[in-house]
This record gives C-alpha cells, sequence and structure tokens, in this order.
C-alpha cells in the first residue's frame, strides 16, 4: 500500500546528473531509470537502480539517490581504460577488469596489451610500467607484456621485438638488457627481431634480416656477454631455430642448456 500511495502521490519525476561523462548514452541511462522513477519517492529502490545503472556501457561506478520532492539523482564513474587484458578484457586505470565487449566501438587506439593471471594485475602493471620507463630512456616504447601459466615474462617492443624475459629476477634482466641495448644494436646496425634474457651472463639475440635471408626477416640467434665489462661472446648459436618462434612456444631451446635459467 505504502508503495502503491508513493507511486501516485509522490512520483519522481525529473532526473538529474551530477557528473560529467562523455561515452554513455544519455538516452540509456534514461530509459534505464525510468522503471524505478515510477516507483515513487518513497518506495524505489535505489541499490537495484544503482545496479542496473553499473551495468551500462562504459560505466565503472554510480550512486543513485533521491532529492525531496521529486528527483532521481545519478552520479556515473566512466571507465577510462589503461591497457588491454588478455583477449575480450579492458583493464581500467583503477585496476578493474571488465569485458571489452561493453566498450563498443569507442575503444581508444594504442592501448598496451597486458596478459596474465587476474589475481596479479597489480604485478603486470608494475612490471609494464617499470619497463616501458626503462626502454624509453633508449627510444623505445613497450607494446605488450605476458607473464603465462609457469611465471614467465615476455613482452614485445614498438619496434616489433620479442623479448623473452623468464621467470626469475624480471625487473634486474630487464634493467640490464635495456642499459646495454645501445651498445648491442650499434655494431650491428640492424634492428632487433627477438632477445632472449634467460641466460646467467648474457644475452641471445636475432636481428633482422630480410635483405639477406631472402625475407625471412630474422637471421641467426647470436650470444651476448654480460658481465662486469659488458664484453661480446664470440661465435653464433641456435642458428637453425626456427624464425617463427612465438612467445607462447615454451621453454627454448628445445635441449638442455646450463647457461639458460628460466
Amino acid at each position: 500500500m505504502n508503495g502503491w500511495i508513493g507511486a501516485e502521490r509522490f512520483p519522481l519525476a525529473k532526473l538529474r546528473v551530477t557528473s560529467e561523462f562523455r561515452h554513455v548514452d544519455a538516452d540509456e541511462l534514461r530509459m534505464t531509470l525510468a522503471p524505478y522513477a515510477r516507483q515513487g519517492f518513497f518506495a524505489v529502490r535505489l541499490d537495484a537502480a544503482q545496479a542496473a545503472v553499473e551495468k551500462l556501457p562504459w560505466v565503472e561506478s554510480a550512486e543513485v539517490s533521491k532529492k525531496w520532492p521529486d528527483v532521481l539523482e545519478v552520479r556515473i564513474a566512466e571507465h577510462h581504460p589503461f591497457a588491454l587484458w588478455g583477449e575480450d578484457l579492458l583493464l581500467s586505470e583503477h585496476g578493474r577488469l571488465y569485458p571489452r565487449a561493453s566498450m563498443g566501438d569507442a575503444l581508444p587506439k594504442g592501448l598496451p596489451q597486458l596478459d596474465g593471471d587476474p589475481r596479479r594485475v597489480r604485478e603486470v602493471v608494475r612490471l609494464y610500467n617499470e619497463s616501458r620507463e626503462l626502454f624509453a630512456l633508449v627510444g623505445l616504447g613497450v607494446h605488450a607484456l605476458r607473464q603465462d601459466a609457469r611465471g614467465s615474462w615476455s613482452l614485445r617492443l614498438a619496434n616489433g621485438a620479442e623479448v623473452i624475459v623468464g621467470r626469475q629476477s624480471p625487473e634486474a634482466r630487464i634493467r640490464r638488457f635495456a642499459r646495454l641495448l645501445p651498445q648491442l644494436i650499434a655494431p650491428q646496425g640492424k634492428a632487433l627481431a627477438r632477445a632472449d634474457l634467460r641466460y646467467a651472463n648474457g644475452f641471445a639475440l636475432r636481428w633482422r634480416e630480410a635483405e639477406r635471408l631472402g625475407g625471412s626477416g630474422q637471421g641467426p640467434e647470436r650470444r651476448f656477454a654480460a658481465s662486469a665489462n659488458d664484453a661480446h661472446f664470440p661465435g653464433t648459436i641456435a642458428a637453425n631455430l626456427s624464425p617463427a618462434l612465438s612467445l607462447a612456444a615454451g621453454r627454448w631451446p628445445p635441449a638442455p642448456n646450463p647457461y639458460i635459467h628460466s
């Protein structure tokens, strides 16, 4: 009875939005709240109205309240995507994962691709930010960072180079590699295609040599030291590896190697 009286005598005739938004559809917001407004001032279920608004695309959080005598008030915080996550999720600037499909066609361009255990979002973001700062010092961006189910890290640079980091001390390995990268690239005069940082005292590098290799795009692996003197190890290793080796290919090289530490 009270709900019926409230709806008839005290209707919520006005919708007031107290926050700015760029992407939420105003008409869709109005249609979502209309059924709750019809419940009337005293009978309206604010918690249910809030939950309904938070299901709308682009809405990260919402607060719904009422103001006497006839106002339904809503405050909206929109999602601000920080990165793509996995195949079908987005990561907001507040560290919340949500479906990528909810963003429609308005997804910002240039978002980094991150992936890993959703329970370790903070760890993934922290390493991404550290990596981005380190490679920025040598003029490179980080487009992707991934931690697989085994806890092994890998990343992809803006120039397309794949960097296999491994599980142990990822920050230290990336820092050492980024510091030495200009010295490694300069003598080659070629773009880096792939780097494996899992060696105890050095790296295995592969360069892009499309013209010389008849369009295959990648040359043989070479191992370089990362000792105190940063001296180069001579010789070529793993020259017969497939240039199509992907980040998800598992442990590399296939045969046990005492110099590699995952």
